[in-house]
Order: C-alpha cells, then structure tokens, then sequence
C-alpha cells in the first residue's frame, strides 16, 4: 500500500494529513505552527517531522510512505525549499517522492484541482494565488509580517493596538477595543495592554484578530474601520489577480483562513468590497483545505 502525506504549514499551525491511493484521510493530525526560512530552518523541520510521525502513528496504514508534499509559508525561496526536501527526504523515506511548496499553492489545489481560480487565505499572514486558464500560475501578496501580510490576522491586530493607543493619548476615537483586548491579555489599561503586546510571541498578538472582528460586528466605530480596511487590503489582494484572466470571463474566487471562515466581519467586508470593484468575481462554494490540496499533489507526484 502506498501512504500519502500532505502538509499545510503556517505560522499558525501545521496541519498534517495521511491517506492511502484512494485520498480517503486516514488520520489527520494539527501541531504547532512554523515559518520556513534558513534562519531556523532546522528547527521549523524538526517540528513539520514530528507532526508528520504523529500523524502517520494515528493512521495505522500498512504500507511505506510513498509521497509526501508540504506547503509552508515561506517556502517560495528556492534555497529553502531545497534544503527542506533534502532533510524530509532524509528522515521519511529514501526512495519516496517529496515536495515542497508554498501554502498558497496547495490552498489553489484544494480549492479548484487544475481548474482555473483563485484563492485568497487570511489568517496569520495573507496571500492569494490564482490559476488561470493556460495553467500559468500567479500569486500576489505573502511578502510575511515585516514587509506585507496586509489584511491579515496580525495586521488587524497590530492596527487595533495602535488604535486603543491612540484612543488613550488623545488621538484617536474611543472605542470598546480598549476593554476588549485588556480582557484577553488580561490588563487593566491600554498601555499594560500594548507593554504585554510587545514582551508575549506573535502568535498571541495574531490571536487577538478574532476580537477585532467580533467587536466590529457588534458595531464599534473604530473596530468597524478597521475591519473595512483590512478587507479593502485583501480585495487589492484578489483585483491584482483578475487581470491576468478573459476580460469577458467570471473568476471564481474561494476564501481560506481564520479571518475570512463563514460569518466574520471581515468576509462580509471584503465579499462587498469585491462585488463593488468587478461584476467578474464570483465567491466560490468550496472549503479551502490545504492540507488535502498538499495530499493530492502528493498523489500525482506517485502517478
């Protein structure tokens, strides 16, 4: 029996899932999340490595791993990407096949296969890939925290702790965010809460983006702002990408990630914004599972 690996790793966490020829998943197992870039990248591999143990200890199938494909943030530089299919290669299986590549790709294949689309992912960071009718692949955005990564979870909450900042110095309007964060980082006011901001990993200050988008739906001024501008910044995300399609053509667009799941503020914002900008984009009914979008890239590798 062949195993199939496929792997979605993000900063947020990584998302392992194992199956047989027939990519029915056998196990599916979430770890801690990683970024791949060279400074660290030993560490980054070692965890992606034990989530893939785990998960392929859960899946009790009888066969040796055929393939494996991982889909990570940060896996657009080449100098990466090949150090890290060195090392997975190294560790999983001598003779197998194994890949690695963007999160944002195999988002795109578990949306849409080889048909033409485009997803946009806003969670931790935000990136938006799309397809187009010759095959040809394009990606706007998932520049990471420093230099991009507008739209997402980070970005909203960086701008909610500057807005309860300004809120307090007397720049800025009032709003619910001040009591709302303090109450999940625990602090009475708005200075301890950006202190704590400053001193605790980014994954907790990523964390925050949910109240933010809750907040805004329940009608705060300055929360609303900001969710409207970081929907503003995840559409340029997507409009970047429409032009490479037919002029005449509808582009199907499928939405992945924390920020953009069902009924947050910030889908609702960016769904407007997008059928404000074009007639052409259509919001896909389809779940972004990347993990499994790696899984089947993992089969055609053994095909």
């Amino acid at each position: 029996m062949s195993v199939l690996v496929g792997v979605d790793a993000g900063a947020a966490h990584t998302e392992v899932v194992v199956a047989d020829a027939s990519l029915e998943p056998a196990a599916r197992f979430r770890g801690p999340g990683v970024v791949l870039d060279l400074d660290g990248l030993d560490d980054s591999i070692k965890s992606i490595l034990e989530s893939i143990t785990a998960a392929l200890r859960s899946a009790r199938l009888d066969g040796d791993v055929a393939a494996v494909v991982v889909g990570a943030a940060g896996a657009g530089d080449a100098d990466v990407r090949a150090a890290a299919e060195y090392a997975f290669k190294a560790v999983l299986c001598s003779e197998c096949s194994v890949a690695v590549t963007t999160d944002g790709e195999i988002a795109l294949r578990s949306a849409f296969g080889d048909d033409p689309g485009i997803t946009l992912c806003a969670g931790s960071g935000s990136i938006a890939y799309g397809r187009d009718q010759h095959g040809q692949l394009w990606r706007t955005g998932g520049l990471g925290w420093q230099f991009g990564d507008e739209g997402s979870g980070y970005a909203l909450a960086r701008a909610a702790l500057a807005a309860i900042g300004h809120a307090s110095d007397g720049r800025g309007q009032a709003t619910e965010l001040t009591e709302v964060l303090a109450q999940e980082a625990g602090t009475e006011t708005a200075d301890q809460t950006i202190r704590w901001a400053r001193s605790v990993e980014r994954r907790a200050v990523i964390d925050l983006a949910a109240m933010v988008d809750h907040t805004a739906g329940q009608g705060d001024i300055v929360a609303a702002r900001l969710v409207n501008s970081a929907a503003q910044d995840l559409a340029s995300l997507v409009l970047a990408l429409v032009r490479h399609f037919p002029p005449d053509s509808t582009v199907p667009v499928a939405l992945g990630g924390g920020l953009l799941t069902a009924d947050t503020s910030t889908r609702h914002s960016l769904v407007a914004r997008l059928h404000e900008a074009t007639p052409r984009v259509a919001i896909a009914d389809v779940e972004v599972d990347a993990a499994v979008g790696a899984l089947a890239m993992a089969a055609r590798l053994i095909r």
